[in-house]
């Protein structure tokens, strides 16, 4: 499989996949919120936060560059009782038929690779709690389970 991997250096570029980042944001809060997911929530976070130095986006192109292959996003999160702030992958997403080729491993690396050259060490990840084989993957690629969320509605 040959794939480039190009990090987006501005926000112009960024805001181009804004919508996908809806999208895979829409799918993503749909299981955990009755609420639908905010139109709009990618760009917003975008135009905030894409300076950070905890805010990665990463497009997988093939080689045409014509199609998108996968993404990344990592942006800050702040822990609510240290106010922290640490980068979070926000968004992992490969397009299907290029599944299970180690596209979404190797953007992760990538991801962690030029957080490390901010000076960013850790990467923080979000997964439901019932979903196991993401949880695998994660524990495959070196993330560790530290707490959990618990919700009351």
């Amino acid at each position: 499989m040959k794939i480039r991997l190009t990090c987006l250096g501005t926000l112009e570029e960024a805001l181009l996949q804004a919508p996908l980042l809806d999208s895979l944001g829409a799918s993503a809060h749909g299981p955990v919120s009755d609420q639908p997911f905010p139109k709009g929530a990618s760009e917003r976070r975008l135009r905030r936060d894409f300076a950070a130095p905890q805010s990665v986006l990463i497009v997988a192109s093939e080689p045409d560059g014509e199609r998108l292959a996968g993404l990344s996003y990592a942006g800050p999160v702040e822990d609510p009782t240290s106010l922290e702030r640490a980068p979070c992958l926000l968004a992992l997403w490969v397009e299907p038929r290029l599944r299970h080729q180690g596209l979404a491993r190797e953007l992760v690396k990538e991801t962690r690779k030029i957080l490390a050259g901010r000076g960013q060490h850790r990467l923080l990840a979000r997964v439901a709690h019932n979903d196991d084989a993401l949880i695998s993957m994660g524990e495959r690629w070196g993330f560790v389970r530290t707490w959990e969320w618990m919700v009351s509605e």
